[in-house]
């Protein structure tokens, strides 16, 4: 887990996106134990608060759940809601975007997909 403390999005949500990218890339499954938010800030040398308010933010969109006096786990049907979540700012990060500018540059949709296709090859 890497954390930017450069970057200027704050440090729990960079530790909520990348425990999110774990769940995504299957590291921590649904059902797996997260580590502690103890362990977290003593390897990403944070503090224990910031790295308990990137985790509870998980907790409260239902990512992750509580076991009393265990630890914390990752909900059955979390990798959906992020894969949800994620496509959803995703769209509205650059697909909007990109149509809004296309409507401007009065590029048609179907320009706009031979475009899409045609830089393909690189991915």
């Amino acid at each position: 887990m890497i954390l930017d403390f450069n970057s200027e999005q704050p440090i729990y949500l960079q530790l909520a996106e990348a425990l999110e990218d774990d769940i995504l890339k299957g590291i921590i499954p649904e059902e797996g134990q997260v580590p502690s938010t103890t362990e977290i800030s003593v390897t990403t040398k944070i503090n224990p608060a910031t790295a308990r308010k990137g985790v509870n933010l998980l907790v409260d969109e239902g990512i992750l759940y509580k076991k009393r006096g265990v630890g914390m786990f990752v909900c059955v049907g979390a990798k959906e809601k992020i894969m949800k979540k994620r496509r959803d700012q995703f769209y509205q990060s650059f697909v909007a975007t990109l149509l809004d500018e296309a409507k401007k540059l009065n590029i048609s949709r179907q320009e706009l997909v031979a475009m899409i296709k045609g830089g393909t090859d690189d991915v």
